[in-house]
Protein backbone atom coordinates (compact mmCIF):
# COMPACT_ATOMS: atom_id res chain seq x y z
CA UNK A 1 0.00 0.00 0.00
CA UNK A 2 1.46 3.35 -1.11
CA UNK A 3 2.19 5.90 1.37
CA UNK A 4 0.43 9.38 0.48
CA UNK A 5 1.51 12.54 2.17
CA UNK A 6 0.11 15.55 1.47
CA UNK A 7 1.00 19.46 1.87
CA UNK A 8 -0.92 22.26 0.82
CA UNK A 9 0.15 25.84 0.00
CA UNK A 10 -2.13 29.59 0.14
CA UNK A 11 -0.21 31.60 -2.33
CA UNK A 12 -1.33 35.64 -2.80
CA UNK A 13 0.53 37.86 -4.99
CA UNK A 14 3.29 37.58 -7.68
CA UNK A 15 6.45 36.31 -7.00
CA UNK A 16 9.19 39.13 -5.59
CA UNK A 17 6.37 40.53 -3.30
CA UNK A 18 3.64 37.41 -2.71
CA UNK A 19 3.48 35.46 -0.02
CA UNK A 20 2.16 31.83 0.92
CA UNK A 21 1.31 29.46 4.17
CA UNK A 22 2.18 25.84 4.24
CA UNK A 23 0.16 23.66 5.94
CA UNK A 24 0.95 20.16 6.45
CA UNK A 25 -2.75 18.77 5.32
CA UNK A 26 -1.65 14.88 6.57
CA UNK A 27 -0.95 15.01 9.68
CA UNK A 28 -1.45 18.67 10.97
CA UNK A 29 1.68 18.86 12.73
CA UNK A 30 2.69 22.25 11.15
CA UNK A 31 0.10 25.40 10.00
CA UNK A 32 0.96 28.58 8.72
CA UNK A 33 4.17 28.60 8.08
CA UNK A 34 5.21 31.91 6.04
CA UNK A 35 7.24 31.20 2.50
CA UNK A 36 8.35 34.07 0.49
CA UNK A 37 10.46 34.69 -2.44
CA UNK A 38 12.52 36.71 -0.11
CA UNK A 39 13.03 33.40 2.39
CA UNK A 40 14.32 31.63 -0.78
CA UNK A 41 16.71 33.57 -1.82
CA UNK A 42 17.91 36.14 0.63
CA UNK A 43 16.90 36.38 4.56
CA UNK A 44 14.76 33.85 6.08
CA UNK A 45 13.28 36.32 9.26
CA UNK A 46 11.16 33.62 10.64
CA UNK A 47 9.77 32.36 7.65
CA UNK A 48 10.47 28.83 5.52
CA UNK A 49 11.18 27.82 2.00
CA UNK A 50 10.83 25.05 0.06
CA UNK A 51 14.40 24.46 0.31
CA UNK A 52 14.31 24.68 4.11
CA UNK A 53 11.43 22.00 4.15
CA UNK A 54 13.72 19.40 2.14
CA UNK A 55 16.55 19.78 4.53
CA UNK A 56 14.10 18.46 7.11
CA UNK A 57 12.71 16.05 4.69
CA UNK A 58 16.22 14.63 4.15
CA UNK A 59 17.37 15.00 7.46
CA UNK A 60 14.58 13.38 9.18
CA UNK A 61 14.66 10.88 6.51
CA UNK A 62 18.01 9.42 6.60
CA UNK A 63 18.07 9.69 10.54
CA UNK A 64 15.22 6.73 10.13
CA UNK A 65 16.85 4.80 7.14
CA UNK A 66 20.32 5.09 9.72
CA UNK A 67 19.00 4.24 12.97
CA UNK A 68 17.29 1.17 10.90
CA UNK A 69 20.62 0.44 9.43
CA UNK A 70 22.46 0.35 12.38
CA UNK A 71 20.19 -1.70 14.25
CA UNK A 72 20.11 -3.86 11.55
CA UNK A 73 24.23 -4.11 11.89
CA UNK A 74 23.52 -5.17 15.51
CA UNK A 75 24.26 -1.98 16.80
CA UNK A 76 21.61 -0.08 17.64
CA UNK A 77 22.17 3.62 18.26
CA UNK A 78 22.12 5.55 21.43
CA UNK A 79 21.61 8.88 20.10
CA UNK A 80 21.96 10.31 16.17
CA UNK A 81 22.15 14.25 15.73
CA UNK A 82 21.51 14.84 12.27
CA UNK A 83 21.58 17.84 9.76
CA UNK A 84 20.94 19.05 6.23
CA UNK A 85 22.29 21.71 4.30
CA UNK A 86 20.40 21.95 1.57
CA UNK A 87 22.10 24.54 -1.52
CA UNK A 88 20.29 26.24 -4.36
CA UNK A 89 21.85 28.10 -7.15
CA UNK A 90 20.79 29.53 -10.40
CA UNK A 91 21.54 27.75 -13.44
CA UNK A 92 20.74 28.67 -16.66
CA UNK A 93 18.79 31.60 -14.54
CA UNK A 94 16.37 29.32 -13.02
CA UNK A 95 16.75 28.44 -9.04
CA UNK A 96 18.18 24.53 -8.69
CA UNK A 97 18.87 22.87 -5.79
CA UNK A 98 22.46 21.45 -6.76
CA UNK A 99 23.33 19.72 -3.25
CA UNK A 100 21.97 18.30 0.38
CA UNK A 101 25.00 17.59 2.93
CA UNK A 102 24.34 15.79 5.58
CA UNK A 103 26.12 15.67 8.87
CA UNK A 104 25.59 12.92 11.30
CA UNK A 105 27.57 13.32 15.22
CA UNK A 106 26.23 9.91 16.86
CA UNK A 107 26.70 7.72 19.86
CA UNK A 108 26.37 4.41 19.13
CA UNK A 109 28.16 1.85 22.01
CA UNK A 110 29.92 -0.87 20.62
CA UNK A 111 30.93 0.29 16.98
CA UNK A 112 34.20 1.54 15.26
CA UNK A 113 33.97 4.38 13.33
CA UNK A 114 34.82 3.00 10.51
CA UNK A 115 31.71 1.14 10.18
CA UNK A 116 29.56 3.89 11.50
CA UNK A 117 31.15 5.72 8.70
CA UNK A 118 29.98 2.99 5.76
CA UNK A 119 26.84 2.53 7.52
CA UNK A 120 26.19 6.65 7.23
CA UNK A 121 26.99 5.66 3.47
CA UNK A 122 25.08 3.01 2.93
CA UNK A 123 21.43 5.09 4.58
CA UNK A 124 22.62 7.99 3.23
CA UNK A 125 22.30 6.27 -0.75
CA UNK A 126 19.31 4.35 0.75
CA UNK A 127 16.78 6.32 2.49
CA UNK A 128 13.63 7.73 0.36
CA UNK A 129 14.25 11.27 0.06
CA UNK A 130 18.18 10.35 -1.21
CA UNK A 131 16.56 7.98 -3.73
CA UNK A 132 14.20 10.55 -5.27
CA UNK A 133 17.17 13.42 -5.63
CA UNK A 134 19.95 10.78 -6.70
CA UNK A 135 20.70 11.75 -10.07
CA UNK A 136 19.49 15.19 -10.00
CA UNK A 137 21.35 16.56 -6.86
CA UNK A 138 24.88 16.08 -5.47
CA UNK A 139 24.68 14.01 -2.01
CA UNK A 140 27.27 13.82 0.68
CA UNK A 141 27.43 12.37 4.29
CA UNK A 142 29.98 13.42 6.91
CA UNK A 143 29.57 10.90 9.75
CA UNK A 144 31.29 10.50 13.58
CA UNK A 145 30.71 9.53 16.67
CA UNK A 146 30.68 10.98 19.87
CA UNK A 147 31.35 9.84 23.19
Amino acid sequence: MAAVRRATVNWNGDLATGSGRVDATTSGAFAGLPVTWASRTEQANGRTSPEELLAAAHASCFSMAFSSDLAKAGSPPKSLDVSAEVTAERIDGKLTVVSSRLTVRGQVPGLDEARFRALAEQAKDGCPISRALKGNVELSVDASLTS
